[in-house]
């Protein structure tokens, strides 16, 4: 038992003076690589880092070695930030310091941030700080002040057509680190009129957050301009990650809102919020599915609709499982069977519509005026749809 005991002892210091010796080894390297960084010329430093990083032992000491050519650029950098060598250093070093995980530099990189306005070496800085800041509430609410700013700045008519990498950056680095605080910022970008590429990084970004905030597109449906309130309805109503019935009060929202509207923007925001509730057969909005059903055909045969959104409408009535929308559509059904009885003319894209919603309906109010299609001078193609709607009806 003593000798275990002895043999125990002995391990463990021996681990101990292994420990110890790894840990001066590591400084031993760093301190070196730090020698010749400090001893080097500004045009050599850069390279010192790039070589390091190929170093075998890199991982034990290069996050460090970056975080010491930070400091350098932080006590030459506001003399130097126009110099080529020195921007080069910059950026290698974050850029490296991003790689290596270094959180400790975060302090750093944003007062870099601050001094060097060249796009190359703020890119470079956003694109750490979009891996260390995860979970650092002070970098994320930096980064949505610095987007809101540029919002602000391009709303206003400011040009910034030397800050879009600045600003395209800025926009995956709040995507990167993906918090829920960032999507109001985000979305001000979308709307905000820039180019496309911009767009599709903000979208990314979007999407990369963690949760859809529902009731910010709610609210922007109901109270913004129209260009935003369809940002808002095509984020919220496409999106899967919301569950059906929250799609369809966004598309719900949108189609309230826009019904009493008038103008090409609100007549398209309505035509797709009626089309994405057609397609989830949300019953709880059958009002509003008629009152559009009555607005289309009016616009309709007035010209200033076109078949197929009146065609749209129809069918968004078939999916409401409404009493009110079975019996709009049979007196509908029923004006058509005695203009064709009268005059033999009829719609018949618009008619099928009508016959194939009572059938979806089932509501045995459509049975008289489906059962006199067998008695007119219909193509079979109508007759054979009147029949399987009235197979269709429940009683």
């Amino acid at each position: 038992m003593k000798t275990f005991r002895t043999g125990l002892i002995a391990a463990f210091l021996l681990a101990g003076l292994f420990s110890a010796w790894k840990l001066a080894a590591e400084e031993a390297i760093l301190a070196s690589y730090k020698r010749n960084f400090i001893r080097a010329s500004l045009s050599a430093k850069t390279g010192i880092l790039i070589d390091a990083a190929t170093d075998d032992r890199a991982g034990e000491f290069i996050g460090e070695l970056y975080e010491i050519a930070l400091q350098f650029a932080l006590a030459n950098g506001r003399f130097l930030r126009d110099d080529p060598e020195m921007i080069s250093l910059v950026t290698v070093a974050a850029r490296g310091a991003g790689t290596a995980g270094n959180a400790d530099s975060i302090k750093s990189l944003w007062e870099l941030f601050g001094i060097f306005q060249d796009a190359h070496t703020r890119v470079e800085i956003l694109g750490a700080l979009g891996v260390l800041g995860r979970g650092d509430r002070q970098v994320i609410a930096n980064l949505n002040q610095l987007l809101d700013g540029k919002n602000r700045s391009f709303r206003a008519g400011r040009s910034l057509d030397n800050a879009y990498p600045v600003l395209r950056a800025c926009i995956a680095a709040l995507g990167s680190l993906g918090d829920d605080s960032s999507f109001p910022v985000l979305f001000a970008a979308m709307t905000s009129g820039y180019p496309q590429a911009i767009v599709q990084e903000t979208l990314r970004a979007l999407n990369a957050l963690p949760n859809i905030d529902k009731g910010f597109l709610l609210d922007v449906i109901r109270n913004n301009p129209f260009n935003e309130k369809a940002v808002a309805f095509r984020l919220g109503a496409y999106n899967e990650r919301l569950s059906p019935a929250e799609r369809a009060e966004i598309a719900r929202t949108a189609l309230e809102v826009s019904l009493y509207a008038y103008g090409p923007a609100e007549d398209a925001l309505r035509y797709d919020a009626v089309t994405v509730l057609t397609r989830l057969g949300w019953s709880p909005a059958a009002p509003l599915a008629l009152r559009n059903f009555y607005r289309v055909q009016t616009d309709f045969l007035s010209g200033a609709s076109s078949r197929e959104r009146l065609l749209e409408a129809i069918a968004s009535l078939g999916v409401m499982d409404s009493r009110e929308a079975a019996q709009t559509l049979t007196l509908q059904l029923g004006l058509i069977n005695s203009r064709t009885e009268r005059t033999g003319e009829f719609d018949e894209a618009i008619t099928l519509a009508i016959i194939n919603a009572l059938g979806e309906l089932g509501d045995q109010v459509a049975f008289d005026h489906l059962l006199y299609i067998s008695f007119l001078n219909y193509p079979d193609r109508i007759q054979a749809s009147a029949r399987e709607a009235l197979n269709r009806l429940r009683w």
